[in-house]
Formats: structure tokens, C-alpha cells, sequence
């Protein structure tokens, strides 16, 4: 009750001992609630989307009907149930398509099982199960008109899945030649780290990294290259990879008295290390990896905490020798890796005339830091 006789709304009054942890499990159970829900009917819908398809296939193989029966089947599916989406000609095109890729990559047998609820063998039905139940039907429409290998499909379909991919991204990746370019660097982590923890850095390391997002010419230097990646470090983040969490730039080292700057330093979460990244604007030369050894030495002596794994170096230059960097690894104890960057090279021609001059960036760079002078 207030000053004036009424009851205080129930939200002004004190919650009981527990009652926030009581409140927190509720909405977790929710939450959790819901997108089991959500996978249910995802899980549902793909599962029909296939036996469509699967059905179709069936009755053009073995009745001989041609393309048409597949508009005549959406106008009668739509005049049925004029309350469902999804039932277009495209759509049922895509459909026959879903059902012809996994026919032909032998997981059919596994996934009609699993779809009429029988046994599947462990392995195949698995990956069924994680398919139908994580992917939405969209993405799956992206992976067959993007890929047309099994094992391109299912390489993009597990990294979707393990990343959260929306299908946006999903599409950028396919186009960027990530199954290409992860894991293609030139490192010594076999020889540094153990396993698991090497496999999972190699493959965290790309070659080339694609910097076509920061509008930079071939000839931008470094200072230009790390001032760009920071201003659109949600890019850059994403180009790197799942896993990268950003430090800093030019993040100062004290060693003796003298001042030392590292170029880009990341914390990757899952191999639970400092990554440090320098930006070479030229071409690789073998001294390069001294002064990268310096700063992961100094790293590990300054900045890691006791319970982190090794420090982690990777050199990005506008181009490497793959040999002269393969024996400049060598006898290096300290994990390593040399990759290659690409700006405006990766991007279509007609798109990199609409890109800024050099003398643009330039002049955008001196009005940075004559504002973060007037800051100061």
C-alpha cells in the first residue's frame, strides 16, 4: 500500500529471496522451448519439401510425365491450401532438386528412413538429422544453386550450421571461396601446437584474405590497410572468421624502456590464444618473421594469462613466395603462419571504378587525425 491507501503495482514491489534466478530459469526453459518448437517445424517442413520432391522425381522417372506436371501440381496444391506458402513452381523445382542431390549423393536410403521415422545408420543419419533439423529450407536453396558437388554442399551446410550463418552470409561465403581459401596458408602449427589445437588454427587461417570491402587500391601501405580494417573491423571480423575477438591496433609493448607497437592483435575464443597479425603492404621476405617472432615473444612475456595457450603469428602480405615462406618457417618454435591479402583485385572491374582514389583516402585519413588531434 502507498501514502494514499492503494496497492503498489505488483512490478514496484519488492521480489521475494530467488525469485530473479526463479524468473531467469523460467524464461531459459522458454526460450529453449521455443526453438526446440522452431526446429520441430523446420525439421517438418524440409522433411516434406523432400518427400515432394522425392515424389515428383518417382512419377517422371517412372511415368514419363515431363516439366509441366510441376505447374499443374503448384495450381492444384495452391487452390487446396491457399493458406500455405511455399507450393510455386519455382519452389517445387527446388524441391525435385533437394531430393535429386541427396538421392545422387547416396544419403536417400538414410534420409527416407529417417523421414518415416526407421533406423538410419549412425553416421549418414546423423548428418540427415542435422541438416533437416538446423538448416532452413532457404539455405538449402542457396546450396543448390551455388554448389554442385556433394561434398562442396555438405562442407558449406556444416560450417552454416556450426556458425549460425544467415543466408545472406551464407551466399558471401559460397562466393568468396572459403572451401578454397581456409586452412591454405603457409604455417608451421603441425610442428608447434598440438593437436587438436593445430588443426583447429590452420584451418582458422585463410590464404588469401579478401579485403575487398575496405575500397583501398593495390597501392595502399599498411598504415592506410590497418586504419580501414579497424573502421570496418565488423567486416574484417567476419572475413577472419568465427572464433576472432579484436584487441587493438598499434597496441604499445614496453620492452626494456623501449616502445615497440603491434599492427592488429585478436583473442581467438576458441583456441583460447593471442593472435597477432602484421600487414606487410609489399612482398614477403623472410626477416619479416623476426620482428612478428619479437612481438609474440613479448606478447606471451607481457600480455597472456597463464592459462592461455601459445601466442599465435600471422604475417599478411600482398604476396609470399610459397616456397621462401615454407623455409622460413623452419626450425621456428613459435606458431606461425604467412598468408597472402587481396584489395580491389578480388573485386568485379565494373565495380572497382566506383571505388575511392587513393588521394581521397588520403585526405579522409588527414581529417581523422586532425579531428583525434582537436580530441586530445
Amino acid at each position: 500500500m502507498n501514502d494514499n491507501g492503494t496497492e503498489m503495482p505488483t512490478s514496484l514491489t519488492p521480489p521475494p529471496a530467488g525469485y530473479t534466478d526463479w524468473l531467469g530459469d523460467i524464461k531459459k526453459q522458454i526460450h529453449e522451448a521455443q526453438q526446440r518448437a522452431a526446429q520441430a517445424l523446420n525439421l517438418e517442413l524440409v522433411s516434406l519439401y523432400w518427400r515432394i520432391g522425392r515424389a515428383i522425381l518417382d512419377h517422371q522417372d517412372q511415368q514419363g510425365w515431363g516439366a509441366k506436371v510441376i505447374d499443374r501440381l503448384a495450381q492444384d496444391l495452391r487452390a487446396n491450401f491457399p493458406e500455405m506458402k511455399g507450393f510455386s513452381p519455382r519452389n517445387l523445382k527446388y524441391m525435385r532438386s533437394f531430393a535429386e542431390a541427396w538421392t545422387q549423393s547416396g544419403i536417400c536410403a538414410t534420409a527416407a528412413a529417417q523421414l518415416e521415422g526407421g533406423n538410419c545408420p549412425p553416421d549418414g543419419g546423423s548428418f540427415v538429422q542435422e541438416l533437416l533439423h538446423k538448416l532452413p529450407w532457404g539455405h538449402h536453396c542457396v546450396l543448390l544453386d551455388k554448389l554442385k558437388t556433394r561434398e562442396d554442399r555438405l562442407w558449406y551446410a556444416r560450417k552454416a550450421i556450426e556458425h549460425n550463418w544467415s543466408r545472406n552470409i551464407l551466399v558471401m561465403q559460397i562466393e568468396s571461396r572459403l572451401i578454397e581459401r581456409s586452412g591454405a596458408a603457409v604455417t608451421n602449427f603441425a610442428l608447434t601446437l598440438p593437436k587438436p589445437e593445430s588443426d583447429l588454427a590452420r584451418e582458422s587461417i585463410k590464404d588469401p584474405y579478401r579485403f575487398d570491402f575496405l575500397g583501398l587500391g593495390e597501392e595502399a601501405q599498411e598504415r592506410e590497410i590497418e586504419h580501414a580494417l579497424v573502421k570496418h573491423v565488423t567486416d574484417f571480423l567476419l572475413e577472419l572468421g568465427a572464433g576472432f575477438a579484436f584487441v587493438g591496433r598499434q597496441v604499445l609493448l614496453d620492452v626494456g624502456g623501449d616502445e615497440f607497437f603491434i599492427d592488429l592483435l585478436f583473442y581467438h575464443l576458441k583456441l583460447r590464444c593471442y593472435v597477432v597479425i602484421e600487414l606487410k603492404a609489399g612482398k614477403f621476405k623472410p626477416e619479416h618473421l623476426g620482428q612478428l617472432s619479437f612481438y609474440l615473444t613479448a606478447v606471451d612475456a607481457q600480455v597472456k594469462h597463464p592459462d592461455d595457450g601459445p601466442t599465435i603469428g600471422l604475417l599478411l602480405c600482398k604476396t609470399k613466395n610459397k616456397v621462401v615462406a615454407e623455409y622460413a618457417l623452419r626450425g621456428k618454435d613459435q606458431p606461425l603462419g604467412v598468408a597472402e591479402y587481396q584489395l580491389v583485385e578480388s573485386l568485379p572491374a565494373e565495380l572497382q571504378t566506383s571505388l575511392p582514389s587513393i588521394e581521397q583516402i588520403e585526405r579522409e585519413l588527414a581529417n581523422d587525425s586532425k579531428e583525434q588531434d582537436r580530441h586530445k
